[in-house]
């Protein structure tokens, strides 16, 4: 079948909607937390089976073992995304379903997974957007030391050369990583994530792989697609303020800035990683030895798209003594800091503001913010929304619905702020609901709810909420409605 892609073309004036002739509607899902199916068709384990799997890790015991059961459900779920309206699906590949032992030849069963899959959105008129990698390295990779090791990056490369293979015909829209910032500090920093490990140093070592990763792919994607197809990467930038203009808070935000963000946009955009952040870490990392010759380069290859998750603002203030980490992302439930020389930084709740079921502040304007941020540190580079969204304590109601509003007005906002930066100059060409629909979140089992369609896990049937039918009248009508 041909390749669909999203139109990212010079974006037209925006309509009086606000978005532009072209935008992408879509919505977004990860491998793990939806596909189950673990040990089928020569499926091998991840770190997140492994990690899952670990008592006290996940809450409740909870595994990815069945999760929303999309390996058999696809088509169902995709008549699902064509009777919402969904433009875009962004789903992601998992890395040991397709190379179990993320080496060598690819098994024919797992990519098959992934051609009918694309088949069947192409045929539902959806356009399927790929992500090589959301967490979920082989284990085999983990037992040979993971991120930390230089090696994974070059097998990374070897499976994204491997997917442009299999799907570059009918795929036009790549994406490498998901949330790099994740993988490195959660999963080797804080240990709250898979693999669970608790080096600061490793972590940082992880972030350079990431991102070395990330360029090699883009290297191997390039020889193997079509001119045509476009790559990108997704990351969960920081909307980073400090709680005072008191020097220490604006420091603090500094360096939460640099180890979350200009970590990976240093060198992915700038081809070089930042003065403040390798004199913050070096007593970690030498980074002298950590970065060889050439790897600045590769990095650096040019993308198409930048994706960008945002979920709420990253309100933080210099450590006084007493007091302590708010946890506000959802990663406050471990003594160890995912922030590698920025340990001494205390994050806050921003005041007055409501919270979703993760705790988190619920706050628009820094979607807004960090639209606009980006697009005037990286002018003429497209833009795109690959996750938004919140988990509230959602239920069936006896008549068997699932009545969300405090979802609708978190879109609601938000999207509106997507519109505000389109019309002050953001080139921004998309917008990917988190998440399709309810599925395994990660540390938190299935304990939250992020989905617009509700999912029973006893019988796997798909209720949507009222958030879907508000999204797909959004869809319909390219705009928002009257609030």
């Amino acid at each position: 079948m041909t390749a669909v892609r999203p139109d990212i073309a010079p974006k037209a004036s925006p309509a009086t909607t606000g978005f532009p002739a072209g935008f992408v509607w879509g919505a977004a899902t990860a491998a793990y937390q939806v596909e189950g199916a673990a040990a089928e068709d020569g499926r091998t384990p991840s770190i997140w089976d492994t990690f899952s799997r670990t008592p006290g890790k996940v809450r409740n015991g909870d595994t990815g073992d069945i999760a929303a059961d999309h390996y058999h459900r696809y088509r169902d779920d995709v008549a699902l995304m064509k009777e919402l309206g969904l433009g875009a699906y962004r789903f992601s590949i998992s890395w040991s379903r397709v190379q179990p032992t993320g080496r060598g030849p690819a098994v024919e069963r797992g990519l098959d997974f992934y051609r009918r899959l694309v088949d069947e959105l192409l045929e539902a008129g959806i356009t399927p957007v790929a992500t090589l990698y959301h967490w979920d390295l082989p284990q085999e990779l983990e037992d040979a030391g993971g991120w930390p090791e230089r090696a994974t990056a070059e097998r990374f490369a070897d499976y994204a050369e491997i997917m442009a293979g299999a799907l570059g015909d009918r795929v036009g829209l790549w994406t490498t990583l998901n949330e790099p910032w994740c993988s490195a500090y959660l999963g080797y920093a804080s240990g709250v994530h898979a693999p669970g490990r608790t080096e600061p140093a490793s972590s940082l070592r992880a972030a350079h792989h990431l991102n070395l990763a990330h360029g090699r792919a883009i290297g191997a994607l390039r020889a193997q697609l079509p001119a045509s197809a476009q790559t990108s990467v997704t990351l969960n930038l920081h909307q980073v303020r400090p709680l005072t203009a008191d020097p220490a808070d604006v420091d603090a935000a500094r360096r939460i800035d640099a180890v979350g963000n200009r970590v990976f946009t240093g060198p992915m955009l700038h081809g070089a990683y930042p003065e403040d952040l390798i004199a913050d870490t070096r007593h970690l990392v030498d980074w002298s030895t950590l970065v060889k010759d050439g790897d600045l380069a590769e990095i650096a290859a040019p993308i198409d798209v930048l994706g960008i998750n945002y979920y709420t603002p990253t309100l933080v203030s210099a450590a006084v003594e007493g007091a302590g980490d708010t946890g506000h992302d959802g990663h406050g439930n471990s003594a160890h800091s995912p922030w590698p020389g920025a340990e001494n930084v205390v994050f806050h709740l921003a005041e007055g503001k409501p919270v979703t079921a993760m705790n988190w502040s619920v706050d628009p304007n820094g979607l807004y913010n960090l639209l606009m941020d980006t697009a005037r540190e990286h002018p003429g580079l497209p833009l795109m929304v690959t996750e938004n969204g919140a988990a509230f304590d959602d239920y069936v109601s006896p008549e068997g619905r699932v009545e969300d509003p405090e979802r609708i007005a978190y879109l609601h906002g938000h999207l509106d702020a997507v519109r505000r930066a389109v019309a002050d100059g953001a080139d921004v060409r998309g917008y990917f609901l988190w998440s399709l629909m309810d599925n395994f979140e990660w540390a938190y089992g299935y304990g939250k709810r992020f989905g617009a369609v509700y999912v029973d896990y006893a019988t796997q049937t798909r209720i949507p909420k009222a958030s879907a039918h508000w999204y797909a009248d959004v869809i319909r009508r390219h705009g928002l409605p009257e609030a």
